[in-house]
């Protein structure tokens, strides 16, 4: 038996089965905990993601936004060389890692830059345009 949030049970919110995806997808990804990450409110209204990626180069990571979701993936790729190392403590995580953010609708990712072992991920959200639609009412007198 599934228990589902009494939120969504209202019958005041009608089609909102894919809210209720986002939310549950946003949860399983906040259970992951590497690499660790911020997520810091810019004085202009955007959001800045931190990504603690020491290690990594620009060519093993990868940013893609698909539909409302953000990826941050970091491919690991330690040379030809690094099996014949011989470590006496290895605390740097070495292994890849996938990332993912749900975005709202209409945030763009404005750039992304690695710098210091950290990577950031600067989202803008433009002001959505105001619509207001006027809807014409019938009688039932009158034909289409």
């Amino acid at each position: 038996m599934t228990t589902r949030p009494l939120l969504f049970d209202s019958p005041f919110l009608l089609g909102f089965d894919h809210t209720r995806a986002l939310i549950e997808r946003a949860a399983k990804a906040a259970a992951e905990g590497y690499p660790p990450y911020n997520v810091e409110a810019l004085d202009d209204g955007d959001v800045r993601i931190t990504l603690a990626v020491a290690g990594f180069s620009p060519d093993q990571l990868e940013i893609q936004v698909e539909g409302n979701q953000l990826t941050v993936a970091g491919r690991r790729g330690d040379g030809p060389d690094a099996a014949d190392k011989a470590y006496l403590h290895r605390g740097i995580a070495a292994r890849g890692f996938i990332r993912t953010f749900v975005l709202a609708d209409g945030m763009v990712v404005r750039e992304a830059l690695l710098e210091h072992g950290l990577l950031h991920v600067d989202l803008a959200r433009p002001e959505p345009e105001r619509l207001i639609q006027r809807i014409p009412i019938r009688t039932s007198d009158q034909t289409l």
